[in-house]
């Protein structure tokens, strides 16, 4: 056998460890991680949001098998400074955990991964494969937060729409009444879908169609923005048709256009306008490698730093493990005070009931006034928050995804409290201000609360939280009455303070 044999020899051999370290280390974190892994898995199978993820995971193949042959040449090592990525992967993976943030944890874990990438080949190979790297960020389930801003995004320019064809509409929160009828941008027609969607297909076509950084930046802002205006001319179309056809005829061609072939039909439009402007070359290398062929820094023995990149995980999940298990009992009863000029009532008509998941005590309290106005009080109570059973998570609170009840519109704070109108077929409106009480302070803000969670969790706080929720049909006194309940009741802290009976 010649020498340049043996030398390829060699060199596969090397390879062929390095990446069953790289095999072996990313089966450890996927199974010390599992129930993440399998968390988002699901997302993307079954979310429509998310099901373009299932397509980037075999793109992120494909552009890492374009790097190849052009990486082979470079000698993998063991790098320990990688150690540092894996640890501070491990620390957001802690944050999410801590504070029930599912997007943190499921971002820690795709760190992780990214981390035992480093740790098993190198700098010289981190380099070559940072934009497959980097890209697989986007498999991270997030946006869902943006929902509310699109719908009311998209209701306010089908609206300008609308009167600029000349057809009279109202607005509602995100409700529109033309005279064809009653239309609302719900969640499923707020474009975020297709937005996040195609975010991660415009940075992946950026790469491919430019070099210039700027050109790039602004291909990406344009498709979104794009793909922001094409919702709302889509739902603005449907209206129209409704006004043309029916609303049971526009509904049907709403139902068979607005999907991929929407998505597709944006898509066309985008490359089709920013084609002129490519600047790379088809048969452009996917990396240049140059300079990365020299020795790599702070290289170290595999029986050292694997073991070192297998334990760092570990740690951060037996820290969950110990501080997640904290708890503390609520009290038998979690009083709601009849504040001066108010007297118990009974239960209305149009039932409105509040979702708290996993609650260890759930209390609904009426009240009216001598001016016929009524509110109502409902509290969530929690010996402590994990998975499931959290005051801030999607689908909990004043709005119950499954009942009748859909979110409006953002109305200004009571005493500091996230106050929003509700919508029930007939229409009904509602009024409901929501406070998170975790470690004994009441807040409006979801981030607030989650970050209180935290600093209990990790640093020996109260463990337990309340979702407190006042509201009140707009008909029977609305936010008015909301603020006049609580100014009598002593604030939220207060109502807060007494159901915990902390005072």
């Amino acid at each position: 056998m010649t020498a340049s044999a043996l030398s390829r020899l060699g060199g596969w051999t090397r390879w062929q460890r390095h990446l069953a370290a790289l095999a072996a280390l990313s089966a450890g974190i996927l199974a010390i991680f599992y129930r993440d892994a399998l968390d988002m898995a699901g997302i993307w199978w079954h979310s429509s949001t998310f099901t373009h993820c299932l397509l980037m995971v075999p793109m992120i193949g494909w552009l890492v098998s374009q790097r190849v042959a052009l990486l082979r040449p470079l000698t993998p090592v063991y790098w320990w400074p990688a150690l540092a990525w894996i640890a501070g992967a491990g620390f957001v993976w802690l944050v999410g955990e801590a504070a029930g943030v599912g997007l943190f944890r499921q971002l820690g874990l795709v760190l992780m991964l990214q981390g035992a990438v480093a740790v098993a080949l190198g700098e010289k190979l981190v380099r070559g494969l940072l934009f497959p790297l980097a890209y697989a960020l986007l498999l991270v389930p997030f946006g869902e937060e943006l929902v509310p801003l699109l719908q009311t995004l998209t209701a306010y320019i089908s609206m300008i729409l609308l009167h600029l064809s000349g057809l009279p509409a109202e607005l509602e929160g995100v409700f529109i009444t033309t005279r064809a009828g009653f239309f609302e941008v719900a969640e499923a027609c707020s474009g975020v879908n297709f937005l996040i969607a195609m975010l991660a297909y415009s940075v992946f076509a950026a790469h491919l169609c430019f070099r210039s950084w700027t050109r790039r930046i602004v291909f990406v802002t344009a498709a979104l923005a794009t793909t922001i205006a094409a919702n709302a001319l889509r739902a603005y179309g449907t209206m129209v048709a409704a006004e043309i056809w029916g609303i049971e005829a526009a509904g049907g061609i709403d139902h068979v256009f607005y999907g991929w072939v929407f998505f597709g039909l944006v898509v066309l439009i985008v490359m089709l306008v920013a084609r002129r402007w490519f600047d790379r070359p088809a048969n452009d290398i996917a990396v240049d490698v140059t300079g990365l062929d020299i020795a790599c820094r702070h290289a170290g023995p595999a029986r050292a730093v694997l073991p070192a990149a297998l334990a760092i995980p570990l740690l951060f999940a037996l820290w969950a493990a110990l501080i997640g298990g904290r708890s503390a009992p609520l009290p038998d009863t979690m009083p709601v005070a009849t504040p001066p000029g108010w007297v118990p009532a009974s239960s209305e008509k149009m039932a409105w009931l509040p979702r708290f998941d996993g609650a260890d005590q759930r209390i609904v309290r009426h009240f009216a006034d001598a001016r016929g106005r009524r509110v109502t009080v409902a509290i969530g109570g929690y010996q402590r928050q994990a998975e499931g059973r959290e005051v801030v998570a999607y689908g909990q609170g004043a709005v119950d995804p499954d009942s009748k009840w859909a979110w409006s519109a953002a109305l200004a704070p009571v005493d500091g409290g996230k106050t929003d109108r509700l919508l029930h077929p007939g229409p009904v409106l509602r009024d409901a201000a929501t406070w998170y009480v975790v470690d004994g302070t009441a807040t409006g803000s979801a981030r607030g609360a989650k970050l209180a969670g935290l600093k209990a969790r990790l640093v020996g706080g109260d463990p337990r939280a309340l979702s407190l929720i006042v509201s009140a049909e707009e008909g029977q006194g609305g936010r008015d009455a909301i603020a006049d309940f609580l100014s009598a009741s002593g604030g939220a802290q207060a109502m807060a303070d007494r159901a915990l009976k902390l005072r």
